[in-house]
């Protein structure tokens, strides 16, 4: 079991700039439970100990537990003093883990009355978060398709989906996707009469029987062609990657294929798929044990193949890694 007492770092210098731009990448996935800061933790780790300077962001202030995932006890400061306007830098908010490259920005003391900021605060937090000086933000999105996870999904230079091979995983990963293509578009939205007809597609039982994004597309190509080329340009920029976490069969680790099939049929924008972790035993005791899977059992097939997603977010071929 880990034991790190937290430590505040120095906030960064009033009037210094940051020497780099940090890569942000999203992890949700729509369902609970599905592994998203399992894959945060282990993966930041990976990150942070190929020499990359990374911050980890606990973004489910509904549920917060990736500071007891990289062993950190009771934070002090959390992302709920951002929310409540106790601390306007995001900055002021890092906590140094164990890792000496990694650290985090706790989601814990919620005030359960405005658990996530609003919209303003959102783009604030956002532009805070750009301007540390690291090399990747990962930010561990909540369960559900509330806007607070959307917008972090949409605005992240990389948006991970994690889901597990089970059917109501991969009905809330289908529902999250679909909500985030509709608020893709309806934010990137303008012209007469184009916005209100994507506001109303939301609704699946609609009057305009718009039953597919392909549906919505067409009714916005009739009405402006420009608007429709334009949006349709803005959808294809949009490519989550998709992770399958604890596969135990073939046809587990094909699942991930199938979702990328049917986003570029059903949605109309193309998805990667990142890579899968196996089904262990390990894995979950790592969870009970509050110890990262990179730790607990190093030499698993699970704690490789997070290696490998990490060293394809990163860019890293993986025979330079030592990898098959």
């Amino acid at each position: 079991m880990i034991r790190v007492q937290p430590k505040l770092t120095s906030p960064l210098q009033a009037g210094s700039l940051p020497t780099r731009v940090p890569r942000l990448i999203a992890i949700g996935g729509g369902k609970g439970g599905v592994g998203k800061t399992f894959v945060t933790t282990n993966v930041a780790i990976t990150l942070a100990r190929m020499g990359h300077r990374v911050v980890a962001m606990d973004a489910d202030l509904d549920g917060a537990n990736l500071h007891t995932c990289l062993g950190v006890a009771n934070p002090e400061i959390s992302l709920a003093d951002f929310v409540a306007g106790r601390v306007n830098e995001p900055a002021k908010l890092l906590i140094q883990t164990r890792e000496s490259n990694l650290q985090l920005i706790a989601g814990t003391h919620s005030n359960l009355h405005q658990p996530q900021p609003d919209k303003t605060r959102r783009v604030e937090l956002l532009r805070g978060l750009r301007r540390l000086d690291t090399d990747y933000v990962l930010i561990d999105l909540g369960a559900g398709s509330q806007p607070a996870a959307l917008d972090y999904f949409l605005v992240a230079n990389e948006g991970l989906l994690i889901m597990r091979p089970e059917p109501t995983s991969v009905e809330n990963a289908y529902s999250f996707l679909r909500a985030a293509f509709y608020r893709r578009l309806r934010l990137a939205a303008r012209g007469h009469g184009v916005r209100e007809l994507v506001e109303e597609a939301t609704d699946q039982r609609n009057e305009k029987g718009i039953r597919t994004p392909h549906d919505l597309m067409r009714e916005i190509e009739a009405i402006s062609p420009v608007e429709g080329r334009r949006l349709m340009h803005t959808m294809r920029a949009f490519r989550p990657r998709v992770v399958v976490n604890e596969a135990r069969t073939a046809a587990d680790i094909k699942l991930g294929f199938a979702v990328v099939s049917v986003c570029e049929k059903f949605f109309g924008f193309k998805a990667d798929y990142l890579g899968y972790v196996n089904y262990q035993n390990e894995a979950r005791e790592s969870v009970s044990a509050r110890e990262p899977l990179c730790d607990y059992k190093a030499d698993s097939d699970a704690a490789r193949y997070l290696s490998r997603i990490a060293a394809k977010l990163a860019g890293v071929p993986l025979s330079r890694r030592g990898e098959p």
